[in-house]
């Protein structure tokens, strides 16, 4: 029970503190919308480096893959329950300054129409309806069975599972970059490298790892494990791969685009003046 309000407390405590600072330092007395976008993705990034120490001490210290156990994995899980819940609100605060900062939203002084907060929430869902989701399995479902249906057993599993966390910065950095125009720098083209690389061994790659350890563990062949393992498991890992696949989607696409990009048609001549 500690855990949950430590980390009901440390990743919004993060985020506001963050967000403050970087509107009060004299040197920087950033935008609100500014503040709100880096500040929460700060704290993302802050969350996955978190998971992804706390997942690789895990890993390695369950020599067993199945019976070991290790007291981060049952605590770790506990303590970022709440930032599963803060970042959909995090996420919300982000789309809804994107709203305001593009003009959609009126003047401060003017009085908005009704319903407009209805329709950016509407537009949010929308747009994020994947990662919302994502995050309400997240809270729903898999924490639930971590801490119940495992019975302490599979803390390995467990590990590399948090491990997924270690794609988070780059993604995180390229949307920063990307947000204030910096496509173009060696930087966003290194990050992006990174992010594609990274996504695809910790979160891709990483289901198939997973069997392959199952199967070294229980002496079979990787192409047999499905068959040895009972139908929900092989459907869990199912639905937590297909949204890895939708996204690593996306950063290829988006990777074509920055190293390969479309050269833009010559321009059409001015037309003659009379």
């Amino acid at each position: 029970m500690l855990t949950l309000v430590a980390g009901g407390v440390v990743f919004p405590g993060l985020f506001l503190l963050s967000k403050n600072t970087l509107q009060r330092l004299p040197q920087l007395r950033w935008e609100e919308a500014d503040a709100v976008i880096v500040s929460a993705r700060l704290v993302s990034s802050v969350q996955a480096v978190m998971a992804s120490t706390a997942g690789y001490i895990v890993s390695t210290s369950c020599k067993h893959i199945i019976d070991d156990q290790h007291w981060l994995s049952s605590a770790y899980t506990q303590f970022a329950v709440p930032y599963f819940i803060y970042d959909i609100y995090a996420m919300f605060l982000c789309h809804w300054h994107k709203h305001q900062v593009k003009g959609h939203g009126g003047d401060e002084g003017e009085a908005r129409a009704p319903g407009s907060t209805w329709a950016v929430a509407r537009g949010y869902l929308h747009k994020e309806f994947l990662m919302v989701l994502h995050h309400a399995v997240m809270v729903l479902v898999c924490f639930p069975l971590s801490v119940v249906w495992r019975q302490g057993k599979g803390d390995y599993f467990l590990g590399c599972l948090l491990m997924a966390e270690v794609s988070t910065p780059f993604v995180c950095l390229g949307k920063i970059l990307i947000q204030y125009k910096q496509q173009h720098t060696l930087l966003h083209k290194v990050n992006g490298a990174l992010m594609l690389l990274s996504f695809l061994c910790c979160r891709v790659l990483l289901f198939p790892y997973l069997y392959w350890a199952y199967g070294r563990h229980a002496g079979l062949p990787l192409l047999a494990v499905p068959l040895a393992l009972p139908a929900h498991v092989n459907l869990g890992a199912a639905l937590l791969l297909a949204p890895q696949l939708y996204w690593f989607f996306l950063i290829c696409r988006g990777a074509c685009r920055l190293f390969w990009p479309r050269s833009s048609p010559p321009p059409s001549p001015a037309p003659a003046r009379e």
